[in-house]
């Protein structure tokens, strides 16, 4: 067994790997820059200054400096540099100025002058001109965002008209503004297009954002929000818990209610009780459970439908302080975690013990059951002793959802019910653009489907003597 287990973890490593590629590809589309802090002065050298000092230490925090990948598959016409420009959207920016022209020296140049500009503004009076100095700053952080040639003209257009109706500002700016001009009209001269069709590959070596990622992962190190700015590890231990504990449950309650009645509905196939059985059990997999829970906490939770009504305590997991008694304390939860566990563990139910029903349907056809019973043993020690292990192979092959349905928890339940675990933890990362945590919560649950994968294979072999791990 050891053997086989060695075998399957080293099958697990290339699939964990493009799960990781993926889930860090798509790190990479996503619309928000964390590094960019909110209400950043600019309109002082100072603060602008701070803006960027505070981008480069965010950009630090979050793993997001450097090179992306180990190598970069390009054309000749990138610099193997651009990963320098910290700033995402100037980055992306100079990006497509390369993908039209290809000439990157002059495009340098041109990056050059829009800075330099950017930082004599700083130095001009406001004497000279505020409103101005404003206006053109303006213009210039366009610029830096900005690569269609019909916008560049325009505002490049518009910081000329400002300059040449303020004299005071002419003495300032001559330089920088002829600069300026001259420089992205030597781009569009200066062009070299076929440059852009000669591919070539840059090495970046082992100091790149994936590398950094996919180490740090797998030492625990799972990253830092881009909210709260807590490493994602203590917000995911702090969730886990509830989810881990409301998820188990849930199993726990599916599985010895749904075992023993699917087996019951198959002993009694086409009986009264089984159509009962299963008239019921449809009912309760075509209930959605966002319904069933929203049922439950407007008629379970309050007397406003009368006193009988009033059964469970209301939404969350109890006031009671951490210095309470233990057993207060547990009781008080307990009573919280009663309707999500229901909520929950109802549609596992119904399916489960469908597909126990028709495992063991098809098993007492085997001829060994029919040999079992002309021995004369009872029905009973037949289902049970016989029919039952043989017939576990569907609800194995579903406890290898079990692991991360148990991380992930119920998004819906735990919304509702107002369950502070990883379903919640999820949305709300989702909502607040947090892509650190969720991309995380991805990783993690990947790593979980293929350790339930691997309990359920050896399961199979405990279930079945006749399956070997050959």
């Amino acid at each position: 067994m050891f053997a086989y287990i060695v075998k399957r973890i080293l099958y697990f490593i290339p699939t964990l790997f493009v799960i990781s590629l993926m889930a860090f590809g798509l790190s990479k589309c996503t619309p928000i820059d964390p590094c960019d802090p909110p209400d950043g002065d600019i309109n002082s050298k100072s603060g602008f200054l701070n803006y960027e000092k505070e981008y480069q230490r965010r950009s630090e925090l979050f793993g997001l400096t450097g090179p992306s990948f180990y190598f970069d598959i390009t054309s000749k016409a990138y610099p193997d540099t651009l990963h320098r420009i910290i700033q995402r959207g100037h980055r992306e920016n100079w990006e497509s100025l390369v993908a039209q022209y290809g000439n990157w020296d002059e495009i340098a140049k041109y990056k050059t002058a829009i800075s330099e500009t950017y930082l004599k503004l700083y130095e001009i009076p406001d004497s000279v001109g505020k409103s101005d100095i404003k206006k053109i700053r303006r213009e210039l952080n366009f610029l830096n965002t900005n690569s269609k040639e019909k916008v560049v003209s325009s505002k490049l257009n518009v910081i000329s008209n400002i300059y040449d109706k303020n004299i005071l500002l002419q003495k300032h700016l001559k330089k920088e503004v002829t600069q300026l001009k001259q420089s992205y009209q030597n781009i569009k001269d200066k062009a070299t297009p076929l440059q852009l069709y000669i591919p070539t590959i840059h090495w970046n070596g082992f100091e790149n954002q994936y590398h950094r990622w996919a180490s740090n992962f797998i030492t625990g190190n799972f990253g830092v929000s881009y909210n709260s700015f807590r490493p994602v590890e203590s917000e995911i231990k702090d969730a886990i818990f509830w989810t881990f504990m409301m998820m188990t449950l849930a199993i726990i309650v599916a599985y010895l209610v749904a075992i023993p009645l699917g087996v019951f509905s198959a002993k009694n196939r086409g009986l009264r009780f089984d159509k009962i059985v299963t008239v019921l059990l449809f009912i309760l997999y075509s209930i959605p459970s966002f319904w069933l829970a929203t049922m439950m906490v407007v008629f379970f939770t309050t007397p406003e439908y009368g006193a009988w009504t009033n059964i469970f305590p209301s939404i969350g997991l109890g006031n009671l302080s951490s210095t309470a008694p233990f057993w207060g304390r547990f009781w008080e939860t307990a009573s919280h975690l009663i309707l999500p566990v229901l909520c929950i563990s109802y549609s596992s139910l119904a399916f489960i013990s469908r597909q126990m029903k028709g495992g063991v349907m098809n098993v007492i056809q085997q001829d060994y059951i029919r040999t079992a019973k002309a021995k004369g043993l009872s029905e009973n020690k037949v289902i049970w002793k016989h029919a039952f292990r043989n017939s576990l192979f569907p609800i194995i092959t579903l406890f290898a959802s079990v692991f991360p349905a148990a991380l992930a928890g119920s998004v819906v339940i735990e919304v509702i019910f107002n369950i502070p675990g990883m379903g919640s933890l999820t949305v709300n990362a989702i909502m607040n653009n947090d892509y650190a945590v969720v991309f995380a919560v991805l990783m993690i649950a990947s790593v979980m489907t293929m350790v339930g994968i691997l309990v359920s294979d050896i399961l199979y072999t405990k279930a079945d003597p006749r399956v070997s791990f050959n």
